[in-house]
């Protein structure tokens, strides 16, 4: 059996006699090169320390004269951990009723099996914010999506009923709903699902904001389909905004064919995209939505499916479940995240903010349409896509403007995403703004 020795705190916290306070940049990214899995690609040369506020992180870099130490620098978060953290890191808030919490109460985590008074909580605050008849608490972002997807399934035998077996959920090309089973199943990306199939059957894809395309499908194979489960904005792909009539009639078809939209708000949701959920930018309300992210409000994982009474209620004792979908702590906190969403009236603050980030962003376009292709953006959910070249490099970017105290971060090779706390200042933006377009001047 092999021994361990663990001992202190913070930057002295030492593991087997390695003090992690002293280890440079190079030193973190070796242990994690063998150790870890090498399933994520971070930006390199640069370790995060701490939180300096809520939309500033401070940093480790190689010291310039000695690359075995290391120096600390300020860094916007121009990221917000792919919108997590939109309440701003360490929200106070969140915060205290998390210490009060665990200090107090003293109540941390119980099983579902026996009732606890926060659940209570948790669920008026989250059936009143999303308008829904139901919830059900889960962990992970990936697990909202499952849920939705199991439950279309269900509901599509059950009252709608489609033969065994045969239930079809469609879904939009160019999605990302995590990286399960299920997800990859869904995803036409090639690294996400490169030698791990079989998949699980029964889906089909359309692309994204194509009204015909769903249509077609829907004329050939409706009677089959359960649910059209989707983004209402695609993240990962490049803040896909569709046409301002797509929803609509999306709607429309789902409720023609008798299909159930399932919409995934884990990233555009809790006020990201300018309004609370991305889908009443749009005039419409899904049948099911899933949330994640920022119900957590970055401090700890939770995320829930929302809707119907009639589909939810569809679900019985041993057919779902979640060892800590929901436990004490978590109702806590997505509670108090819900409260710091409405109180400090982030769908607005995003909005505002995000319309001067755009304003950014088009100008320069204007100045650069050499080198910036397109800018897109719902709220402080944006991102400004390069023409394809050699040149025009999205990682190279995010390490440029790390050197100019901003975090961001590339997707799809040419396409750099800015989604900061929502509770990021005026003088921030223009900040990060001016950071870019540096860069991009001198690409």
């Amino acid at each position: 059996m092999s021994d361990v020795n663990i001992a202190g705190y913070g930057d002295n916290l030492t593991v087997n006699g390695i003090c992690i306070g002293d280890l440079s940049p190079a030193e973190h990214e070796a242990i994690e090169k063998e150790k870890g899995g090498r399933n994520y690609r971070p930006l390199e040369n640069v370790v995060v320390s701490h939180v300096q506020d809520s939309s500033t992180l401070v940093c480790r870099k190689p010291d310039p004269q000695d690359i075995t130490a290391y120096i600390e620098e300020e860094l916007v978060d121009g990221l917000c951990c792919y919108s997590a953290v939109n309440q701003g890191q360490l929200n106070q808030t969140i915060v205290d009723a998390v210490v009060h919490h665990l200090t107090k109460e003293k109540i941390p985590t119980v099983p579902r099996s026996i009732r606890h008074k926060y659940m209570s909580a948790f669920l008026l605050a989250a059936t009143s914010i999303t308008g829904m008849d139901r919830v059900v608490p889960k962990v992970a972002g990936v697990e909202a999506p499952e849920l939705m997807f199991k439950l279309s399934r269900r509901w599509g035998y059950r009252i709608k009923g489609i033969p065994k077996n045969e239930a079809i959920i469609v879904a939009a090309k160019g999605n990302f709903h995590g990286r399960s089973m299920t997800a990859i199943s869904m995803s036409d990306d090639p690294d996400a699902r490169e030698d791990f199939g079989p998949y699980v059957p029964g889906i089909e894809l359309v692309p994204f904001n194509d009204i015909n395309a769903l249509l077609d499908l829907f004329e050939k194979k409706g009677d089959r389909i359960a649910a059209y489960l989707v983004e209402p904005i695609q993240g990962e792909a490049g803040v896909i905004v569709p046409d301002d009539d797509y929803w609509k009639q999306v709607s429309a078809l789902c409720k023609k064919y008798n299909v159930l939209l399932a919409m995934d708000e884990v990233q555009t949701g809790f006020a990201r995209t300018g309004a609370n959920f991305a889908h009443q930018l749009f005039g419409v309300k899904p049948d099911l939505m899933g949330c994640g992210k920022a119900a957590g409000g970055g401090i700890l994982p939770v995320s829930f499916v929302a809707g119907r009474d009639d589909v939810i209620g569809l679900l019985t004792p041993g057919s779902e479940g979640s060892t800590f979908g929901g436990y004490p702590l978590a109702s806590v906190v997505s509670t108090y995240a819900i409260k710091v969403m409405v109180d400090g009236s982030l769908s607005e603050k995003a909005h505002t903010r995000g319309t001067q980030l755009m304003t950014h962003f088009s100008n320069m376009k204007l100045e650069f349409p050499d080198k910036i292709k397109e800018v897109r953006g719902m709220g402080l959910l944006t991102a400004f896509e390069m023409h394809d070249n050699e040149n025009l490099n999205g990682h190279n970017v995010s390490l440029k403007l790390l050197d100019r105290g901003v975090y961001a971060k590339e997707t799809h090779h040419s396409t750099v995403r800015i989604a900061p706390a929502l509770t990021i200042n005026a003088d921030q933006i223009d900040y990060i703004a001016e950071a870019i377009r540096d860069v991009v001047k001198n690409l």
